[in-house]
């Protein structure tokens, strides 16, 4: 199930989004003010933002270029009544993918959502690594580069997690028999063909990041 934040100050059009979004299938973390939005989005992984602006503590624009000076590239869909061409163009400046002016119909959200979400499942880049998740296609260099059931189901952890530590036990669940030493050997062989610079945080996990 996809996961949304949504960030909206007015609770009415906010609570009324985030039943849509509910009744569609998707799960919704629904929050008034800035300071909330972005506990949420450190705390959780989302497949797609949707930002009011114009909202208390810190504005959707600030929030956003914020989260992109910290490596995260959610897909970001702007809802605001401030529709003047200045703000739409900050909008898309700091990192925005789309932008729905109030007053809109319910259906023209939900179609943008859709969108952005079938987008963001098209392909996963980092580095010279492309991700493609339908198919589980992993390419280096534009060609094909296989991964056993094991390190493929790691590579996705760490692909859709990076500049977070995975603990240890996140990374169990990968494989068919955990142990340190299987873990280790995985890891290895992972990062040979990759590339990939994981590395061990002692006492915490692992972490692939992206500078």
């Amino acid at each position: 199930m996809k996961r949304i934040l949504l960030l909206e100050d007015d609770i009415t059009l906010g609570e009324t989004i985030q039943e849509l979004l509910m009744q569609n299938s998707y799960k919704v973390d629904y929050v008034i003010n800035g300071n909330d939005a972005i506990d949420f989005s450190y705390d959780n992984r989302y497949d797609l933002y949707i930002f009011d602006i114009n909202v208390p503590d810190i504005d959707g624009l600030d929030i956003l270029k914020s989260l992109r000076d910290a490596d995260d590239s959610t897909p970001t869909i702007f809802i605001s009544a401030m529709t003047d061409l200045k703000t739409v163009l900050k909008g898309f400046e700091v990192g925005g993918d789309d932008f729905v002016k109030k007053p809109f119909y319910p259906e023209e959200l939900l179609v943008k959502v859709g969108l952005k979400l079938c987008i963001s499942e098209q392909e996963m880049r980092f580095d010279d690594i492309t991700y493609y998740p339908k198919d589980d296609r992993v390419l280096k260099n534009g060609k094909n580069t296989y991964l056993t059931p094991v390190q493929l189901n790691l590579f996705k952890l760490f692909i859709k997690n990076t500049n977070r530590i995975i603990t240890k036990d996140e990374l169990y669940e990968c494989l068919e028999k955990p142990s340190e030493n299987a873990l280790r050997f995985h890891i290895n062989k992972l990062k040979k063909s990759t590339g990939f610079d994981i590395k061990n945080i002692r006492g915490s996990g692992y972490i692939l990041e992206k500078s």
